[in-house]
């Protein structure tokens, strides 16, 4: 059913409360996981962010090895929903499985976070958890 599933984390409570959804859905599916981290490219200090960038793809690693999955990371550079839809398409990801309300929003507004802009965008099927 879902050969791959992206799941893109951010620092965000609502990122965190996925993760359970997500690993119910891989081990369901026997399912590839990729977890995917994008850091905007108007973060000031780009250092500093890596460094945190890392430690959240290592510890959301760890926590679905804790479950009995393995699972890739990514990290990459950008506006985060492009990113992901652009990753998604690349691989030809089967699902994204992502939180409803991560760190920030995108420029064109608050009325218009990521995941919507995931929703619109995104090459395959979107799963919002609440």
């Amino acid at each position: 059913m879902f050969k791959t599933v992206v799941f893109p984390v951010d620092q965000s409570r609502n990122s965190q409360d996925a993760a359970e959804t997500v690993a119910e859905i891989v081990k369901f599916c026997n399912s590839k996981l990729i977890i995917l981290s994008v850091q905007a490219e108007t973060e000031e200090d780009a250092g500093a962010s890596s460094d945190v960038v890392d430690q959240l793809l290592h510890n959301a690693k760890t926590a679905f090895s804790d479950w009995g999955i393995a699972a890739e990371t990514v990290k990459q550079k950008g506006k985060p929903a492009f990113c992901i839809c652009d990753f998604a398409d690349e691989i030809n990801a089967d699902l994204i499985v992502m939180g409803c309300r991560g760190v920030g929003l995108t420029e064109e507004g608050a009325a218009d976070s990521v995941s919507n802009r995931v929703i619109n965008l995104a090459p395959c099927p979107v799963m919002v958890i609440p």
